[in-house]
């Protein structure tokens, strides 16, 4: 069996995207944490495991995690999001930290980094975590991650440059200063010079069940007309296949009106489920089964990391450390 480059940690696991591309690397999963059941169901069949549950019960009991070199975590983002955010407080819900269920998950995450002392962290959230509660939210953050003795580098990259979509999300990515003891030389990645397009990712003949009906798209047209009236934004988005597309949300499930194929003589479409595995960069021969309905599979990959972009940070942590990490 060939020795891993490193070993890493896989929590708020979702589907897999810092697994699949960190294993590209060389590295080696010895632990994965998620709580949706669904999200469980897929990353059990794609990568022969079921990630353990609850991160506070984990976290009472971090020194019996496995050690590993690298801890990877898409910390919860909805209490942060922009969506999130107008949600929350349309229903007079705590947003940020005041969420109990998943804004404080992120210091049940410092308590297992503060037990297994993990060489690197490769931190993913929403692009607006930085701006939340005019900064508060992201200088606590930021403030607990050096207390814990790490350097931290951040930056909001658009994934548009490895995959089809303008998605920007912020990345973060902390050192160890027990084992570097002076700031490391890391630079985040640029993207390479062969932009993707969205005809790349279409399929020819998809199912026409994935057609919008006559009066949902007579329903989006007048919403969007509406909007525009007020000069707001809000509407439909029908994609150019030469260009990318908007973002893929959590939501697309619901009416797909941000990404929608323009077709001839009629309706446009959604998005196929395994087009937006495509879109969001998942394109091993794994990826193609689908074992959860085409509702959570929207949701899943809306809420996933881009692979792809995890791939070229964790080769320039790896080019910056100059070592492999269980080695260390």
């Amino acid at each position: 069996m060939t020795t891993p480059r490193f070993r890493f940690a896989d929590f708020f696991a979702g589907i897999g995207g810092f697994r699949v591309a960190l294993e590209k690397l060389g590295g080696k999963c010895v632990f994965s944490s998620e709580w949706d059941r669904y999200s469980r169901q897929t990353y059990e069949r794609w990568y022969g495991e079921t990630p353990e549950g609850d991160i506070r019960l984990i976290a009472r009991n971090a020194a019996a995690i496995p050690d590993f070199d690298l801890l990877a975590a898409g910390f919860p983002c909805q209490p942060f999001s922009i969506a999130g955010v107008s949600k929350r407080g349309s229903l007079g819900m705590a947003h940020g930290f005041r969420c109990q269920t998943q804004g404080n998950l992120f210091f049940e995450l410092c308590g297992i980094v503060s037990a297994k002392r993990p060489a690197v962290l490769l931190l993913e959230n929403v692009k607006n975590l930085k701006s939340h509660d005019r900064g508060r939210t992201w200088s606590v953050i930021e403030e607990r991650l050096k207390s814990l003795g790490y350097w931290v580098f951040d930056r909001v990259i658009d994934a548009s440059g490895w995959v089809p979509q303008h998605r920007e999300r912020i990345y973060i990515v902390c050192f160890d200063q027990r084992r570097f003891a002076a700031q490391p030389d890391f630079e985040f990645p640029s993207p390479p010079p062969a932009r993707p397009r969205l005809a790349d990712i279409l399929e020819p003949a998809p199912d026409a069940r994935y057609t919008l009906s006559e009066h949902l798209w007579k329903y989006l047209q007048a919403y969007a007309e509406k909007h525009r009236a007020k000069g707001n934004g809000f509407g439909f988005g029908l994609i150019d296949p030469a260009g990318i597309s908007r973002t893929l949300s959590a939501r697309y499930h619901k009416d797909g009106s941000e990404i929608l194929v323009p077709q001839d003589g009629r309706p446009p479409r959604r998005l196929t489920p395994a087009e937006c595995a495509r879109l969001m960069g998942f394109d091993d021969p794994r990826h193609r089964v689908q074992v959860v309905s085409d509702t959570q599979a929207y949701r899943q990959f809306g809420n996933a990391v881009v692979p792809k972009v995890v791939e070229a940070l964790g080769e320039r942590i790896l080019q910056s450390a100059r070592w492999s990490m269980n080695h260390c």
